[in-house]
């Protein structure tokens, strides 16, 4: 008869077994159950999320005729900002082609904007991922970057028929080129390590030294084009502070992340058009 002792031990020891079984398993064999895993769960996964939207549904039918006329004065509102601003983007567009044909310049990368819903977000202080109800049959691919209003959410890691993982920009494992506001020379922006409940934020590094910020004006810290899964100017964060680095040649420092990337509930994924050839997009 076991002692009580290593009784308690059995669930532990178990565990350990998986997982030396499963580090020495075959690469091969380690992906395709990743795989499988993430096909099981998806579905209940996605249930889930259509049941969260019913209830929102209905929860919205309890308001009364003046909340929703209210509702729909603030989207008339919303809807007459938007067309001008759809104006003054056509206007940039065709000034845009103008220069690039002056100065005979490529023209630049377009996307399409692929909106998903959020599923639900893994924000631990190992990874920060969103799984997202858009997948490989929507056109997504390994390496598009996902963006909302307020600017860039990260990128997409890994993609199934119908959902997708987003790693988010506040991930350590989160890099990409940038540009402060102003300078076009580039920097590296790199995501940081967030507690699960904390403020997003990241750091910006490779700054050069003569770069000065003022001390009541943060800087926006934006995409750069040379990264090419996001086009230029996109907001990343706000930088208020740097310091020399490690290195002594460049300056770093904290960058002030959008407080919403911790509760969104929909994001748009930057689909090339047309579409890169694969071995690009394996690039």
């Amino acid at each position: 008869m076991a002692s009580p002792r290593v009784s308690q031990l059995r669930p532990l020891l178990a565990l350990a077994v998986f997982l030396i079984v499963w580090w020495l398993a075959p690469v091969l064999v380690r992906t395709f159950g990743e795989t499988a895993f993430y096909n099981f769960q998806a579905p209940a996964w996605v249930a889930y999320s259509h049941l969260k939207d019913l209830q929102e549904f209905w929860s919205l039918r309890s308001h009364s005729s003046l909340d929703l006329l209210a509702a729909g004065h603030d989207l008339a509102r919303d809807n007459a900002a938007l067309t001008l601003q759809v104006q003054q983007d056509a206007a940039q567009a065709d000034e845009l082609r103008q220069l690039e044909s002056l100065l005979h310049l490529p023209p630049a990368a377009k996307f399409r904007y692929e909106v998903a819903r959020v599923v639900r977000r893994d924000q631990t202080a190992w990874w920060q991922q969103l799984l997202i109800r858009k997948g490989r049959n929507d056109g997504l691919a390994p390496g598009q970057g996902v963006v909302f209003e307020g600017g860039v959410v990260g990128r997409i890691q890994q993609v199934f028929s119908n959902t997708a993982i987003v790693e988010l920009a506040t991930g350590p494992e989160f890099r990409v080129a940038a540009n402060l506001d102003d300078d076009p020379r580039p920097v590296i922006f790199q995501g940081g390590e967030a507690p699960p409940f904390g403020t997003p934020r990241g750091e910006v590094r490779d700054v050069a030294p003569d770069f000065t910020i003022p001390a009541t004006n943060p800087v926006r810290l934006v995409t750069s084009s040379l990264g090419g899964e996001f086009p230029q100017g996109l907001t990343l964060g706000w930088v208020s502070q740097l310091a020399p680095g490690s290195d002594g040649l460049f300056q770093s420092g904290p960058v002030r992340l959008d407080p919403r990337l911790s509760g969104l509930r929909e994001v748009a994924v930057l689909v090339p058009d047309p579409p890169l050839p694969v071995d690009a997009q394996a690039q």
